[in-house]
């Protein structure tokens, strides 16, 4: 499971970096650390996120995500998004890379 989580950390970050210029991507890169994870819905997997994380999941939105800027706070805990979700934020970063080219 961490694997898991860790290979969609992963993926979402790397969709919001293809998606930021680079000055934009130092100014991300050091304020604030947003975590977000591909969860699933069922009850195991919320168990299993409050085992490791101390609180339940907490579930976002593409469009939530996306409209996260620099001078937002911090989380304490990761956030989730389903795949669908996930998904459409890949779909609209990528759309918007490649109209910033």
């Amino acid at each position: 499971m961490r694997t898991i989580r860790a290979l969609a950390a992963l993926a979402v970050a790397a969709s919001a970096l293809s998606a930021l210029p680079a000055a934009a991507h130092d100014a991300a890169q050091s304020s604030t650390a947003r975590p977000v994870l591909v969860c699933g819905t069922d009850a195991a997997t919320r168990r299993a996120f409050t085992r490791e994380h101390g609180a339940a999941p907490v579930f976002i939105t593409a469009r939530e995500a996306l409209a996260l800027q620099p001078s937002d706070p911090a989380w304490a805990t990761p956030r989730c998004m389903t795949s669908v979700e996930h998904a459409r934020y890949v779909s609209a970063a990528t759309t918007y890379a490649r109209t910033v080219r």
